[in-house]
């Protein structure tokens, strides 16, 4: 099969696409044909291991120390058509249409990805009926990662919660998925988002660019930063009496003193690693289908042109997902 390996840290030009093994699946795995798979910003950091200082030297024993190891395919989501099942699956079928996210299992940019029917590591579900294959594949991580931390929030109808970041994978379900929960947003990117941002719901938005937020005079029950860039004491201040400050991506900073203005004031400072359950998939699936919540795509690549995607993910200017169609001929 086709796939893009990985074989050394460094620029977009170390992936390369080759000739591999095909994958066969074990007793109770299911056999993937991917038609479609995404590139993240988790991908890119992976691939030049360029990490916090302190998760990078974890982030090099997981995958390899030298070089990778553990890990030669990158790619953390994808859907596409069950092929083969191992003997003792029991929750799909061949034929199935299904989506997915491996977490540091990665193996996506490739033709054919074997994941067990119910991962320990990642998410596996039937696709929502009224999607592409390229369009399931940009829901599950900036989904699931946005679902989890906005229940850290547990936002409750009316109130205000001002997403840092909006405009990504990321931000773009957590402004879908907090309007959904009744709250009012306002959504925090760069110019040329804001349109964008509107048009999936944000009741306001701020350009960064042009604007402080913690300027404004206005406070906030929930302030949800995805990029891990904001001012902790600033946003503090913006921050409500029992008001969350959530935190996808946070400094050494913001993680040693987060946990100490927890314990010393009402305002809490919520961040760690997000879970990925399938019930959490299936529940985004249900939004999906309901017309509730929608992924936003930016670029569209052929598997060929991974490492191209990847150096237009790191300008940091993509709005919502960029895609990699794998089966470019079946796409529904």
């Amino acid at each position: 099969m086709k796939a893009i390996v990985w074989t050394k840290y460094g620029p977009p030009e170390v992936l390369q696409l080759r000739e591999v093994a095909k994958p066969a699946p074990k007793e109770t795995e299911v056999l993937i044909r991917i038609h479609a798979t995404t590139v993240t910003a988790g991908d890119c950091e992976m691939r030049s291991l360029k990490f916090p200082v302190w998760l990078s030297l974890p982030m090099r024993i997981y995958a390899g120390i030298k070089n990778p190891q553990r890990v030669t395919i990158l790619g953390q989501e994808l859907a596409g058509e069950i092929e083969s099942v191992g003997k003792d699956v029991k929750l799909f079928k061949k034929g199935d249409k299904v989506f997915a996210t491996t977490g540091f299992g990665f193996g996506a940019y490739a033709e054919y990805k074997c994941l067990p029917e119910e991962p320990k590591m990642g998410a596996l579900a039937s696709k929502p009926v009224n999607m592409t294959y390229e369009e399931a594949a940009a829901v599950p991580t900036g989904g699931l990662e946005a679902l989890h931390f906005l229940r850290k929030g547990n936002i409750q109808s009316g109130q205000k919660v001002l997403i840092i970041g909006a405009g990504g994978s990321i931000g773009t379900f957590a402004v879908q998925l907090a309007r959904y929960f009744g709250a009012e947003v306002t959504g925090v990117d760069s110019t040329g988002k804001l349109d964008m941002l509107r048009s999936i719901g944000a009741d306001q938005v701020i350009d960064y660019t042009q604007e402080d937020f913690t300027k404004n005079g206005e406070t906030y029950d929930v302030i949800f930063d995805v990029v891990g860039k904001s001012s902790l004491s600033r946003s503090l201040r913006s921050l409500k009496q029992n008001g969350r400050y959530l935190l996808a991506n946070p400094g050494l900073t913001q993680m040693v003193r987060g946990p100490w203005t927890s314990m010393i004031s009402s305002k809490k400072v919520l961040f760690g690693a997000a879970s990925q359950k399938t019930e959490d998939l299936i529940f985004l699936k249900e939004l999906i289908e309901a017309g509730k919540i929608k992924p936003v795509i930016d670029r569209r690549y052929p598997l060929e042109l991974t490492a191209e995607a990847h150096s237009y993910v790191e300008t940091g200017e993509k709005t919502g997902n960029v895609v990699i169609t794998v089966e470019q001929n079946n796409k529904t």
